[in-house]
């Protein structure tokens, strides 16, 4: 798996030229500004909202001595909760709403490296945005399951440590996933994708973890990570696909 991993994060360094030689920006338009929208709601929301959640997870303290102490570092707790969801909803709202755009991009990459002689499901806009909507809210709903666990993990002194870091792979591995399923989605019907990425988890976390350090970027990485991403995420999935087809002709 750290091979994959290694190969998924590897296959960033070549989607600036892969993305200019296609021709491939105008694609990518709506879905960064989809992308940048969301962040913004999303940020206000979270400013907002994490003062009120430190309030209410101050409530636990009933002891006089120590509660301004704890108010503070219930503010702080609150901030990292609302930040984590807000990471969280984000990704999948921006990969849900951007699959009628981001499947074009990922066939002309196919195209382009494979030629024409591959067969696909043929699907519309309306059919690669509920397939988006589906695939979004199945993996937001266990992406949350895993996260409420690891974050209350973090009370924990020392064991807490791991939390950050479990935390971190489980969000990289449902953003990879999601930027793999924009070429799946031609290939495979739902299931069947859900089985392809659990095989490949490796090509998922490498994407995924590129993807949540580009959004530490301000704004630029905002604006950037769905196009980079979806790019190398297509470009991988695609050969590991063409090496599964050119095996069973040999058999």
């Amino acid at each position: 798996m750290i091979k994959n991993i290694l190969k998924a994060i590897k296959a960033y360094t070549g989607t600036f030229k892969l993305i200019n030689k296609l021709g491939l920006w105008k694609y990518f338009g709506v879905p960064m500004a989809i992308s940048f929208l969301t962040a913004v709601l999303i940020g206000f929301s979270a400013w907002g909202l994490s003062d009120n959640l430190g309030a209410f997870i101050s409530k636990i303290w009933f002891w006089e001595w120590g509660a301004e102490t704890f108010r503070t570092i219930s503010d702080f707790i609150g901030a990292l909760i609302i930040i984590a969801l807000g990471i969280i909803l984000y990704r999948h709202i921006v990969m849900a709403l951007s699959a009628p755009f981001m499947s074009p991009v990922s066939e002309k990459i196919e195209k382009h490296l494979f030629g024409t002689d591959h067969s696909h499901r043929n699907t519309s806009n309306a059919e690669q945005l509920w397939r988006g909507v589906r695939i979004n809210v199945r993996n937001l709903i266990m992406e949350l399951l895993l996260t409420i666990p690891i974050i209350l993990i973090g009370f924990i002194p020392v064991i807490g440590i791991i939390s950050s870091v479990l935390l971190f792979l489980v969000q990289s591995y449902y953003a990879g996933f999601g930027n793999m399923d924009y070429t799946l989605e031609r290939h495979f019907k739902y299931s069947e994708s859900i089985q392809f990425v659990k095989r490949n988890r490796g090509l998922a976390i490498g994407n995924g973890i590129v993807f949540m350090l580009m959004l530490l970027i301000p704004v630029v990485g905002i604006i950037l990570v769905l196009p980079l991403s979806v790019t190398a995420a297509s470009t991988e999935t695609l050969r590991v696909l063409d090496n599964a087809k050119s095996l069973q002709k040999t058999i």
